[in-house]
């Protein structure tokens, strides 16, 4: 039978004052055991993002603070991908849907690294553009948190900005704007966490500090999502996740705060017309801050708390499984299957 195994990677804001954990851990089932495998990477990693590869066995790729590297062999062994400095982290990792050997990472402070010769290569995507002006300032860090090519329009590029909205590339990366730009009370609206695209209708969802979005026309107009609210002034959302062979299909890892005491996994079936919790083995005492799809089998799906509680399952969400990592290893922000 094929290796598979769950990945947990363990990071932090990295904003001044703030708590990081580092470390990542592997495991053949949710329930464990949870090996730690991050000190072969390097010392205390914070890894911020993962990803596996549905035509490569074995392979998987993290960011950290001091970049992006690599394993062929479920993480027994590591090497250093050669992508330049990050300056202060990686935080989001993208295989291209449509180009096996074209990796693209999102950095803090935030710039895209792009290679299209299966990492061997690099180059730098610079955003040419103003992020909202309600964004700007010293106490406001740009990282890019999250990435997504449009599978229809392949030179179509997004990237989610905490805190600064989303930017769109029409040019394969050449060029960027921001199409979340407005007028705004206070910055909640743009400070997002994720970012994904449909490969049936170009679909666009985002998941910010206070709820999540749509748009339909490629950001040039939005509409909010209506997803159970775990919180008066709307839902924390961090993470999303879609199937490969149902586009319809979308979870959302969302909670009542960044420091939360209420998570939740919520579902849509319609591509985010209506929303629904899953039923989970128990309740979450904090946000879903990771989210996970095997990339070879897309019925395999897997959350994480972010203090370290695990759930996956095999069948779509019809049934599930789970784990807690070790004690003290808290602060999930990235899962991956693979």
């Amino acid at each position: 039978m094929e290796k598979r195994f769950l990945y947990a990677g363990l990071a932090g804001d990295s904003d001044a004052g703030r708590f990081i954990s580092h470390g990542l851990y592997r495991s053949a089932t949710v329930e464990g055991p949870w090996e730690p495998i991050g000190d072969r990477i390097h010392p205390q990693p914070e890894v911020r993002a993962i990803v596996t590869d549905a035509g490569r066995t074995g392979r998987v790729t993290v960011g950290t603070q001091r970049g992006v590297f690599r394993s062929e062999d479920h993480g027994e062994s590591w090497r250093q991908l050669p992508a330049p400095d990050p300056g202060i982290a990686v935080w989001s990792l993208f295989n291209h849907p449509s180009e096996p050997d074209t990796l693209l990472a999102g950095l803090e402070p935030a710039a895209m690294l792009r290679s299209r010769d299966d990492g061997q290569t690099w180059q730098a995507l610079s955003f040419d553009t103003r992020f909202p002006a309600v964004t700007e300032g010293p106490e406001m860090p740009k990282r890019v948190t999250g990435i997504a090519i449009d599978p229809r329009r392949p030179r179509t590029i997004y990237a989610s900005i905490e805190i600064g909205g989303l930017l769109r590339s029409e040019d394969d990366g050449e060029t960027w704007g921001c199409v979340t730009e407005g007028v705004y009370v206070n910055e909640d609206s743009v400070d997002l966490h994720a970012v994904s695209v449909s490969g049936k209708d170009s679909l666009l969802t985002v998941a910010t500090r206070v709820g999540a979005f749509q748009s339909e026309d490629e950001g040039r107009r939005w509409r909010t999502l209506d997803i159970p609210m775990l919180r008066p002034r709307g839902t924390y959302c961090r993470a999303i996740a879609r199937a490969a062979d149902d586009p319809d299909r979308i979870y959302m890892g969302v909670g009542n705060d960044f420091d939360g005491d209420v998570g939740a996994l919520i579902t849509s079936g319609d591509g985010g017309g209506s929303w629904r919790p899953v039923s989970l083995p128990c309740p979450l005492k904090t946000t879903v801050f990771a989210l996970a799809i095997d990339p070879r089998a897309p019925a395999g799906i897997a959350c994480a708390t972010k203090y370290g509680h695990v759930f996956a399952s095999a069948d779509a969400g019809a049934s599930w499984r789970m784990g807690k990592l070790p004690a003290g290893a808290g602060h999930v922000f990235a899962l991956a299957v693979g």
